[in-house]
């Protein structure tokens, strides 16, 4: 649940960095300033940008990292109940076949298909 939320947090922020770039360009170009004033903010804010795409792809970064994470421990875990199920699977089958041959006093069939005469061949 933790995980849940650090992750809308990372989302969250890339998107309020990306609205205040979108909403910056918006007022620069809808302010009541001469077009020289607007082309140097403008280069200021296009300045600004690579150091915000950079900021954006480390909190993604962050967010993979801790999301890879989580998958492993995740993975890890349902691995180590899956290997201990099939071990009690195999313990309770083999149980299971020592009660029925205890039962059964005759030979259980041999699984292996019958061997072919050669002599009719």
């Amino acid at each position: 649940m933790a995980d849940n939320r650090s992750g809308s947090a990372g989302t969250f922020l890339a998107g309020a960095i990306v609205g205040v770039a979108i909403g910056a360009v918006t007022g620069l170009l809808l302010a009541p300033r001469t077009g020289r004033e607007t082309r140097r903010l403008l280069k200021k804010s296009a300045d600004a940008l690579p150091e915000i795409a950079e900021d954006i792809s480390s909190s993604v970064q962050i967010q993979a990292d801790r999301l890879s994470g989580s998958a492993l421990k995740n993975w890890d875990g349902t691995l180590s109940r899956l290997k201990e199920a099939i071990a009690v699977g195999i313990e309770a089958s083999q149980r299971d076949r020592q009660a029925t041959a205890q039962k059964d006093p005759r030979p259980a069939p041999d699984p292996r298909p019958p061997a072919r005469d050669s002599s009719l061949t």
